[in-house]
């Protein structure tokens, strides 16, 4: 009988070592390579392909597309073993960092422009940067008009106001578009990026596209109109706007949190038009790829007046190297790439308040990411 009682003791003991066994084996690794296995791949994509990506990856660029990318790291690096750190200090500072070899890929709201891509060719051993669309999304105009729950404007009012035209808000022209509105006399406080910004450029590129002789500067990155004030990133003007009464401001609509209301354009369609990500997606259907070779520029149509298409949005490019990316850091790249073009990662762009790329432009981005070398 002690023997019977020893034998189904050390019977017990050994099945539960044997469980303990398989319990570490299921937590050391998956097929993913994450050594947290089971515990965060359940959270994560399991169509994620690592290949050989591990490491750490640093990238800079647009502040734009950071709600956006932190979304995508976090899925991303619950299933490989990569350390994503995106630093997010503007479209023009992130190709200033690409094109000087300090990051392998860039975020930026406007495509490199042709003395940008001659110089990434010195870091592109063999090849040069090129664009790749990834994300869209509506530039919101953001207020603080005690209140005024909802506002319409139209280009050349908005133009007005960030040139210091029209500076109170129970202006003529503002009450003609809103006529049920009680408009405060309350001083209009207008604020734009302090740093170089693709949010800007394409801002502004609206403005010059449909009402220019209320808007008349040259555009770009850095701000050129009269007055205002300013803030860096596109957080620092959408906090500047929640706080500040009399305050209208210019961001991502990833960043109207918080109360923020938005703007609706009178673009000439029949009725105003919200900005909203189905909005934006719809304007963003019109663009035109005009980039050459692997290089997938687009041309966006600001001067739509299509029913329900919101005409001031960006898209934001990722830039890399099409050939002579560097061999440590072409594996994480790559990858990380290719899940945020993904069916998965682009799905992740709507729920974050982003506009994902139309089918015919992403198919062209998913077949360059594969081809990079």
């Amino acid at each position: 009988m002690k023997l019977q009682r020893m034998n189904r003791r050390a019977l017990a003991l050994g099945a539960l070592a044997v469980s303990g066994a398989l319990a570490l084996t299921a937590c050391g690794s998956d097929e993913t390579g994450n050594p947290d296995g089971g515990a965060s791949n359940a959270a994560a994509p399991s169509n994620i392909k690592c290949d050989d990506a591990s490491g750490q990856v640093l990238a800079d660029g647009s502040s734009a597309q950071k709600n956006a990318v932190d979304a995508w790291v976090k899925q991303f690096s619950a299933a490989c073993k990569v350390e994503i750190n995106y630093k997010a200090g503007g479209s023009g500072a992130g190709v200033t960092a690409f094109t000087q070899g300090q990051v392998p890929w860039a975020g930026s709201d406007s495509a490199l422009k042709p003395d940008e891509v001659e110089a990434s060719k010195k870091i592109c051993s063999g090849g040069q940067g090129i664009d790749l669309p990834m994300v869209g999304g509506p530039i919101a105009v953001g207020y603080n008009v005690p209140g005024v729950d909802k506002l319409v404007l139209d280009s050349a009012t908005i133009a007005k106001i960030f040139d210091s035209k029209i500076t109170n808000w129970n202006d003529p022209a503002i009450a003609k578009l809103n006529p049920d509105a009680k408009l405060p006399n309350l001083k209009i406080q207008a604020f734009h990026r302090s740093d170089e910004s693709g949010t800007t450029d394409n801002f502004t590129k609206y403005l010059i596209a449909t009402a220019k002789k209320d808007f008349p500067y040259e555009g770009g990155k850095a701000w050129q109109a009269k007055g205002g004030q300013s803030a860096p990133q596109s957080s620092g003007v959408a906090a500047q706007v929640k706080q500040t009464a009399g305050a209208i401001g210019y961001f991502e609509l990833s960043y109207a949190k918080d109360g923020i209301k938005t703007v609706a354009i009178d673009t000439g369609a029949a009725e105003p038009v919200e900005a909203t990500v189905a909005n934006a997606t719809k304007a963003i259907a019109e663009a035109k790829v005009v980039g050459t070779g692997k290089d997938l520029a687009l041309k966006l149509n600001y001067a739509t007046k299509a029913d329900g298409a919101y005409p001031m949005v960006l898209v934001t490019y990722e830039i890399v190297c099409d050939k002579g990316n560097k061999a440590e850091t072409l594996p994480a790249v790559k990858a990380f790439l290719r899940y945020a073009a993904s069916e998965d990662g682009q799905k992740i762009l709507a729920e974050n308040d982003y506009a994902p790329m139309p089918e015919e432009i992403i198919t062209k981005v998913r077949t360059t990411v594969e081809s990079l070398s």
